[in-house]
């Protein structure tokens, strides 16, 4: 826990700052609220294939500090914060050019309209924070975990601030609404890298690994290194990411209320998902640190721990969820037809939360003995093949709505964290027999 809570309470970060945009976006009606949905569901997508490319640092950064070896890990964080901001950049540019595909997605018309301008100042601030994700995750893999939370905690307090300013207008600000929400966000993205850069350059610990690349030691196999474990993450990030946005998308076919429902409850569920993937990354530190070691016993007694720690935390969660499905709502809107309908995807939210905070943990272990291929697969079968079927029919063939859509989600992720697990296991197992 000691070194999970900086990475939760940092990943929280990224969550609270959607969660300030749609609490007091919120206010401002349930075509707003929507249009935010609809918008993120674009940048969550690119946000997924970033993050996974960035993901691939850690374990790299954590094996080489296991072996002590500090140009090896300064070979890997330099490769990776170049690779990781030629990706912000191109994250940007595909952002922009698909605002298009808005208007023929079957989405009401007044969000569509709303959100094409959010959409457009939100894809900037890709760039700043995919190069926060690469000095965030090498010092995770550091095992540093604290630096990225400042820098979070910092953003957050900068957002929700701008937001009020900007968002309802205050003193000789005017009052922008969505785009001020947007703008907010891209404010607070480029305090968040800038101050990170700065508190990490101070300290002494840091500065081998800082000393400027030449462009001569720069290496095609250590850019494939990074992108072999890359890709595949980002893969996995994007088809569970790729499924809750199908899933906002299904809602928006049904109307401006399920979809603005759709968005509570997936908010509220990405709250509690960042603890997991404070263990998640956790479990990548460790796995590494153990991989690096070559002391595969201890490798699986770390990952079980681990394993058991994060089903007795979603456990509680699930009873919150259950206890709190009418009230929690309440939070980011007064519609009683919006509330009525959360309430009750939240009672499926509470069960899939043992599901979905198991399944990204075990994800964390495999990426920490870099395996990554296979698990990709995995989840390609249970989110598309077994999960959005299932939402499809429940939700639009047999007219189950939102509800429908939210136990295609459940089973995918149950199917999922079965899978995963007999592979980790698997894995584990075949290490300590070759030892």
């Amino acid at each position: 826990m000691k070194l999970a809570y900086p990475i939760m309470i940092g990943h929280l970060g990224h969550a609270i700052v959607g969660l300030a945009d749609n609490i007091m976006v919120g206010r401002l009606g349930a075509a707003p609220l929507a249009a935010v949905s609809l918008g993120n569901s674009f940048v969550f997508i690119a946000f997924s294939l970033g993050i996974g490319f960035s993901l691939a640092i850690t374990p790299l950064i954590a094996e080489a500090d296991g072996e002590k070896d500090i140009e090896k890990g300064k070979k890997h964080f330099q490769h990776g914060l170049i690779l990781c901001t030629v990706l912000g950049l191109t994250m940007f540019l595909m952002l922009v050019v698909s605002t298009p595909i808005l208007r023929y997605m079957n989405q009401p018309p007044e969000v569509v309209e709303l959100s094409i301008p959010y959409l457009k100042i939100v894809a900037f601030s890709m760039i700043p924070l995919m190069i926060f994700q690469a000095y965030k995750q090498f010092t995770d893999g550091l095992s540093q975990t604290k630096y990225g939370m400042y820098a979070t905690v910092i953003a957050n307090i900068i957002n929700v601030i701008l937001n009020f300013i900007l968002i309802y207008g205050f003193w000789i600000f005017p009052r922008l609404e969505l785009k001020g929400a947007a703008i907010g966000t891209l404010i607070s993205r480029i305090v968040m890298v800038v101050f990170l850069v700065w508190i990490l350059e101070s300290k002494d610990k840091f500065t081998p690994y800082f000393k400027r690349i030449r462009w001569v030691d720069i290496q095609k196999t250590e850019f494939y290194k990074i992108m072999s474990l890359g890709f595949p993450t980002a893969m996995q990030m994007l088809f569970e990411v790729g499924i809750f946005t199908a899933a906002i998308w299904l809602a928006g076919t049904l109307g401006t209320t399920d979809q603005a429902a759709n968005q509570i409850a997936l908010y509220l569920s990405s709250m509690t998902f960042m603890i997991a993937v404070g263990l998640g990354v956790t479990a990548t530190i460790r796995v590494g640190n153990q991989k690096g070691l070559k002391n595969f016993d201890e490798l699986k007694r770390i990952s079980y721990s681990i394993f058991l720690q994060v089903f007795i935390i979603e456990f509680c969660f699930a009873i919150g969820f259950f206890a709190l499905k009418d009230v929690l709502p309440l939070v980011f809107i007064d519609d009683i037809s919006v509330i009525k309908i959360a309430a009750s995807l939240l009672l499926i939210a509470g069960l899939f939360q043992l599901s979905d905070g198991f399944q990204v943990v075990v994800l964390g272990a495999l990426r920490g003995v870099q395996d990554v291929k296979i698990p990709t697969f995995i989840t390609f079968v249970a989110y598309w093949l077994i999960g959005f079927p299932i939402s499809y029919v429940l939700g639009k063939t047999l007219g189950y709505g939102s509800q429908g859509i939210w136990v295609g989600l459940l089973v995918g992720l149950t199917a999922s964290a079965i899978l995963l697990f007999l592979r980790f296991n698997y894995l584990s197992n075949k290490l300590i027999e070759k030892k």
